[in-house]
C-alpha cells in the first residue's frame, strides 16, 4: 500500500501526463490544442487511474462532433497508469472565446 504522499505524487504525475497528451490534440478547425482552446471543462482522475473528461466543441454543428471525443478518449487511454477513460461531450456552458487561455488569445490576435 502506498503512503498518502506517494499516492498524491503518483496522481499528480498522472494528471500532468494526461495534460501533456491533451496539449498534443488539436482542434481541426482552429489549430490550437484543445486544452488551451478551453474545450476541456472537467478532468477527474480517481486513485485507480480511471479518468472522466467533460469537454465541449467550439460549436454544436462542428463536423467532428461525432468522432472527436473518441479521439480524445483513445489518446488519453494510451497514457501509462490510465485504467479507463470516459469522455462526455457537453454543451453547457457554451464555449466562447473567453474559454481560451489568455496566451492563446494573444497568439491568435484576439487581445
Amino acid at each position: 500500500m502506498q503512503a498518502p504522499a506517494e499516492s498524491h505524487d503518483a496522481e499528480e504525475e498522472l494528471r500532468q501526463d494526461i495534460v501533456t497528451v491533451l496539449r498534443t490534440i488539436y482542434d481541426p478547425e482552429i489549430h490550437v490544442n484543445i486544452l488551451d482552446l478551453g474545450l476541456i471543462y472537467v478532468l477527474d482522475i480517481d486513485p485507480q487511474g480511471n479518468v472522466e473528461i467533460e469537454m465541449t466543441l467550439t460549436a454544436p454543428a462542428c463536423p467532428v462532433a461525432g468522432t472527436f471525443p473518441s479521439v480524445v478518449e483513445a489518446r488519453v487511454a494510451e497514457v501509462p497508469g490510465v485504467q479507463s477513460v470516459h469522455v462526455e461531450l457537453v454543451w453547457e456552458p457554451p464555449w466562447s472565446i473567453d474559454s481560451m487561455s489568455e496566451e492563446t488569445r494573444l497568439e491568435l490576435g484576439l487581445l
